[in-house]
């Protein structure tokens, strides 16, 4: 690795290596063991994927819960990749009139809480995907390890204490959220046991009458009359409407590899223009100012068509499978100036959110990603059943001529976007990360770093990362770096007009929580975490 960072390899970066039953890769430790120990159960990719979902929905809910949306690539040996939208839609209510009086839409609260939850929709069309690949799993085994985590109590991580503490003053507005994620009136602390035993209830509940019942079921009654007298825009009838969909995703063809990414509510076609685009670049070394602002620079190009035309998908004009192919990743390719910065005023998109991945025995792998939109979402937690509800509707304007106007039935933009890439060489990589705008930069990030330039999987997770752009709730929409990057090409990049801050951090939870396996073809499983998180990589 070029010299022009100080960051150096040792064995606390070392790729965990293994062959056998699969893999799972998480933000959190415990979610990365529950999806383990399906797999030892004999269980498959998805129902490792939805154990793990089900376990951080407890064990981390300032990032994702229930009450949120997922999105899943699915990957069998020798089939095209299926993609799942479980993307809620915004209530019948909800419209400029529900929000009169209001100039934008509430950022917390009852009133943000304006979009049907998709993610548990988007577990039960998975697992029907993956119901001929042996013999299923019971529910109670696959939920077993969160519905133990909610009642039995999870130790709060360093981030929900931070993000709780950083946010409480509105947090605690909303309705339930001091009820269920403060301990004797206070913030817990890192370490401290955080029991959810409406939640442990409400699963336990899923696990025994199935998933459907979130929807059409007891459960679904008692969150629409709890929303309802709360002051929230969703209805029963929104619940019974909904279904997570199965879709095409977008692929862009690179020298060595195919890319998958979801199509529009989300952001997946900004993360694969910009590794076509920053192909076409030809670079030949990672780590130096031309791989840097290569990546940056054709960031820039991928988010100015990505706000262009990226909306609801019964509203899109645009084929975006149509801005990823040859030619127009050529022609935007050929816009970029290898030695000058392209001046960047630009609105950003904030969110958090979770990322996982799974590989079975057999191949089949998943990459998963499941959102609240902000910390924490709405704050607003249900009364009866104690599911924390997304904010993922503010992203809507009330100004009925913007693109992403408000409107019944729509579907929100989404930061969210799961990443798959199969190689020419037999190889499969599952990866991604949270952050908001950081997403597709870290996609980016982690698979030139291994893919293009030869890194070790992990160091390219672990490396010194970058972020254009606003994430975890900052306004500035300039470029961070970590402060790990070498002096002289933060020097470099500022020459070439980059309007660069340096973090004062080593390893910073700004640049997200990432994460990647990668399966070989002899069976070689090489998995990878992200030291900024609380996670961890857990083999069979």
């Amino acid at each position: 690795m070029p010299a022009t960072t100080d960051f150096q390899p040792d064995a606390a970066f070392n790729t965990q290596r293994s062959y056998g039953g699969g893999s799972c890769v998480a933000p959190h430790h415990l979610a990365a063991n529950a999806g383990r120990d399906v797999l030892k159960q004999g269980g498959n990719a998805i129902e490792a994927m939805v154990a793990a979902a089900s376990a951080i929905a407890v064990a981390y809910p300032h990032m994702n819960a229930l009450g949120g949306d997922g999105f899943w690539l699915i990957n069998e040996p020798g089939k095209t990749p299926v993609a799942i939208d479980a993307c809620g839609n915004a209530a019948g209510l909800a419209s400029t009139d529900f929000y009169a009086g209001d100039s934008s839409i509430p950022e917390r609260g009852p009133k943000a809480a304006l979009t049907m939850a998709g993610t548990i929709s988007g577990w039960q069309k998975a697992l029907d995907i993956g119901a001929d690949w042996g013999t299923p799993l019971p529910l109670s085994t696959i939920m077993g390890d969160a519905i133990r985590y909610a009642e039995q109590g999870i130790a709060v991580s360093r981030s929900q204490e931070a993000l709780a503490r950083k946010h409480f003053e509105r947090l605690s507005q909303s309705p339930g959220f001091n009820e269920a994620f403060l301990i004797d009136g206070d913030i817990p602390r890192e370490g401290q046991r955080l029991r959810q035993p409406r939640l442990a209830a409400t699963l336990r509940r899923l696990a025994d009458a199935g998933l459907d019942d979130f929807y059409r079921g007891e459960l679904a009654h008692s969150m629409a009359k709890d929303l309802e007298s709360l002051g929230s825009p969703l209805r029963l009838q929104d619940f019974h409407d909904y279904q997570a969909q199965v879709v095409t995703p977008l692929e862009v063809e690179l020298n060595n590899a195919t890319l998958y990414n979801l199509p529009a509510p989300t952001q997946g076609m900004a993360s694969l223009m910009i590794l076509g685009l920053y192909e076409r670049l030809n670079i030949d070394s990672g780590e130096g100012f031309a791989h840097l602002h290569g990546l940056v620079e054709a960031t820039k190009r991928a988010f100015l068509l990505r706000d262009q035309y990226i909306t609801d998908p019964t509203s899109m004009t645009m084929d975006l499978q149509s801005l990823l192919s040859s030619e127009r990743l050529d022609r935007e390719a050929a816009m970029i100036d290898p030695q000058k910065a392209l001046a960047w005023p630009h609105t950003p998109e904030p969110g958090d959110t979770i990322w996982m991945g799974t590989v079975d025995s057999e191949g089949r792998s998943v990459s998963f990603i499941q959102s609240l939109y902000w910390e924490f979402g709405s704050g607003v937690v249900l009364p009866e059943s104690g599911v924390l509800w997304q904010n993922r509707g503010v992203s809507f304007s009330l100004d009925p001529d913007d693109l992403r106007a408000l409107a019944p039935g729509r579907k929100p933009f989404h930061t969210l976007n799961p990443a798959l890439a199969r190689f020419k060489d037999g190889r499969t990589m599952v990866y991604g990360t949270m952050g908001g705008e950081g997403q597709p930069q870290t996609q980016a990030a982690i698979f030139s770093r291994y893919a293009m330039h030869g890194m070790p999987l992990q160091q390219a997770i672990a490396a010194p990362r970058w972020l254009l752009g606003r994430t975890w709730g900052e306004n500035s929409t300039n470029l961070k770096l970590e402060s790990r990057v070498y002096t002289p090409l933060v020097n470099e990049l500022r020459q070439a007009g980059h309007d660069v801050e340096v973090l004062p951090e080593t390893f910073t939870d700004t640049m997200g929580h990432a994460g990647a396996i990668v399966h070989h073809p002899d069976g070689l499983l090489e998995s990878a975490h992200d030291p900024r998180s609380d996670g961890g990589a857990a083999s069979v």
